[in-house]
Order: structure tokens, then C-alpha cells, then sequence
């Protein structure tokens, strides 16, 4: 019984001290604080600047092709298409979990153009996760200190972030919410 504990408080001790340091390398003083700041590059390798984008709302959905949610690539294509004037969606491969999204590139863009038809921008793998190899875009968006209203980083594939005209974070959805959701409807329909 003893060893027991002492083995459970030796894994809590090392969880606590890896998050402690994970979280101390990463330095937040570099990053931006707007989102117009920001470029990302492009599932095909071409600089993407976040500038671009001014005066339109933008959904950020972290994506992968092994996935229970993977359906919903259907659903941003259908809003995508729908509310294009209105709305940019912009698609961020990851394989943070479960390692859902193995393939590279250029798989990853096939996948998507022939089984749902996607259209809309896709940009390379990245990684969602807070940590110190996070993707800056991603590091803004899910730290409080920078965009304002959100510490959550994707707990899962395809969650969703929504940016205003402005730049602003305004909210943030979970993988539950779906793209043709009232509340997805709502942010793109809202003056």
C-alpha cells in the first residue's frame, strides 16, 4: 500500500513539475496581440497573411482526417459556400490527438478536396496544443493575456474559434458544436 502512494505522489509531483516548466518556456512576449499580426502558411506552402482578412468574419478550425468528427468537413463546406461573402473559414490540420491526422500535406489536401469537396483555405499541419511548439496563431487564440477573452486551447479536433470584422476573438466552441449550428449561424448572420 505504501509503494502505492508513494508512486502516485512521485507521478503527480512530475505531472505538476512538466507542467510547470512546459508552461515557463513558453514566452509570451514575442507573440502579437492581433490577430491581423499573424500568417500562417498554406496546406500548398505559400505565406498567408491573417491582414488579408480584415472587415470579415473568420472561423478557425483545428482539422483531421482520422476522426469522429471528420464529418464535419461537409458542414464548413456547406456554410463555406453558403456564407463565403459573409464568412472565412480557415481549416489547420493537426495531429494532437490521438494521432487522428498522420498523413502529409499534400495527403491531407487530397482527402479533403475528394471526399468533401473542401474549397475553402487549408493551411499545414500545425500544432493546437499549448506548449512551447504551439503554432503562434494558435498560442493567440488560446491565451487570455493576448486575445483578450479565451485561455482554452482545442480540446479535440474541430473546435472552433470565431473572429469578428475587428480582429477580435469573440467566442470559442467545442468539437460538439456543429459548423451549421444556431450559434455558428448567429456569429455569421449578426451585424
Amino acid at each position: 500500500m505504501k509503494w502505492i502512494i508513494v508512486i502516485s505522489l512521485f507521478c503527480l509531483s512530475f505531472s505538476f513539475i512538466y507542467s510547470f516548466i512546459n508552461k515557463s518556456n513558453l514566452d509570451l512576449s514575442n507573440n502579437s496581440e492581433s490577430f491581423y499580426e499573424y500568417s500562417s502558411v498554406t496546406i500548398d506552402g505559400k505565406e498567408f497573411k491573417m491582414s488579408n482578412l480584415k472587415g470579415k468574419k473568420v472561423i478557425i478550425v483545428n482539422v483531421a482526417s482520422k476522426c469522429g468528427y471528420t464529418p464535419q468537413y461537409e458542414g464548413l463546406q456547406k456554410l463555406y459556400m453558403q456564407y463565403k461573402d459573409k464568412v472565412e473559414i480557415l481549416g489547420f490540420p493537426s495531429n494532437d490527438f490521438l494521432w487522428q491526422e498522420p498523413g502529409k500535406n499534400s495527403d491531407i489536401k487530397s482527402f479533403c478536396t475528394t471526399k468533401y469537396g473542401v474549397t475553402f483555405p487549408m493551411f499545414e499541419k500545425v500544432k493546437v496544443k499549448k506548449g512551447k511548439n504551439q503554432d503562434p496563431l494558435y498560442t493567440w487564440l488560446s491565451h487570455l493575456e493576448l486575445n483578450g477573452i479565451n485561455n482554452q486551447a482545442p480540446s479535440w479536433n474541430f473546435c472552433k474559434y470565431l473572429i469578428n470584422e475587428k480582429g477580435e476573438l469573440e467566442n470559442f466552441y467545442s468539437s460538439s458544436i456543429k459548423p451549421l449550428s444556431e450559434e455558428i449561424l448567429n456569429f455569421i448572420n449578426n451585424e
